[in-house]
């Protein structure tokens, strides 16, 4: 009995250390992963990120079973909420803060591990995805710039009153989510913004349309006035995700297509609306709506 489990403990110390890294990493950016850090996040996943990231990082974990959100697939290399150029690379800073803070409304918790654990592991997570992370030639995304806001709380309801118009009229972001405002108010922010009435009403602008992404799922834009932003609860975390857009999904970047200070009107505008949950105010809009 004693020889048997001496050759089973062997055996396992052995394929412990066949599977385990012998040599460091360099990944976009010029990262330099040490390979005791790369065995380290990978400890440090395999306890607490495995059961619903899956061993082989493909996010099909045991606990991913019946998750309304599934867990993010490493080996495609697409992280959804960066704070650069949807379709760039993220920074580790970024990968860290969400490790750390989670994502609200979904399976990914705040996890309670120290600054270290929380670098090595995501040195680890970029190992899913060689093709996309290793090589010193691969470059980062520029950071999105969080400028100066125009409105601040003095300016708050004039944001909010810019802010709607931009998101129905210019940006148009009923496309994916869902409007706001009645064709009448509709025509009224037309009349005064472009001097006409609104010509694409629809009473399916009213509901949330699903979208196809590259995660391998379809994608369901959030109504901001009931579900959880993920990345974003602050007015500057969502000036950061529109001009940033989300990775691997039809939420582009804004930030070349319309002005910065549109930018913080819309942040301002959708803040509102995220505060409408729960509240009577929230029930007296949606009744007035098709």
């Amino acid at each position: 009995m004693k020889t048997w489990f001496l050759i089973l403990f062997v055996a396992s110390l052995t394929s412990c250390n066949e599977n385990a890294f012998h040599e460091d990493k360099i990944f976009a950016g010029g990262v330099i992963a040490t390979k005791a850090q790369l065995n380290s996040g990978k400890q440090v996943y395999m306890e607490y990120c495995m059961a619903c990231h899956g061993a082989k990082g493909d996010g099909k974990g045991v606990a991913s079973k019946g998750m309304s959100n599934p867990p993010r697939n490493f080996t495609l290399g697409i992280i959804k909420f960066g704070k650069v150029v949807s379709g760039d690379l993220v920074h580790d800073d970024t990968l860290i803060s969400i490790i750390k803070k989670g994502l609200h409304g979904s399976g990914m918790l705040p996890w309670d591990v120290s600054e270290i654990q929380a670098l090595n592991v995501v040195q680890y997570i970029k190992t899913f995805a060689p093709d996309t992370w290793e090589g010193k030639d691969k470059t980062l995304g520029e950071k999105i710039k969080i400028t100066k806001n125009p409105y601040g709380i003095a300016r708050n309801s004039s944001a909010i009153t810019r802010g709607r118009e931009v998101y129905h009229l210019e940006a148009q972001c009923w496309t994916c989510h869902r409007a706001y405002a009645g064709k009448a108010e509709l025509d009224a922010m037309s009349m005064k913004v472009n001097g006409e009435k609104f010509e694409d009403y629809d009473e399916e602008m009213y509901q949330l349309k699903i979208q196809e992404g590259d995660h391998g799922y379809k994608n369901m834009p959030p109504d901001f006035t009931w579900h959880a932003v993920k990345s974003a609860s602050t007015v500057e975390e969502l000036y950061v995700r529109i001009a940033a857009g989300v990775g691997g999904t039809t939420m582009a970047s804004w930030q070349d297509t319309i002005e910065d200070d549109d930018i913080w009107a819309v942040a301002h505008y959708v803040k509102y609306l995220m505060d409408l949950k729960d509240k009577q105010e929230r029930n007296e809009l949606i009744g007035k709506l098709p």
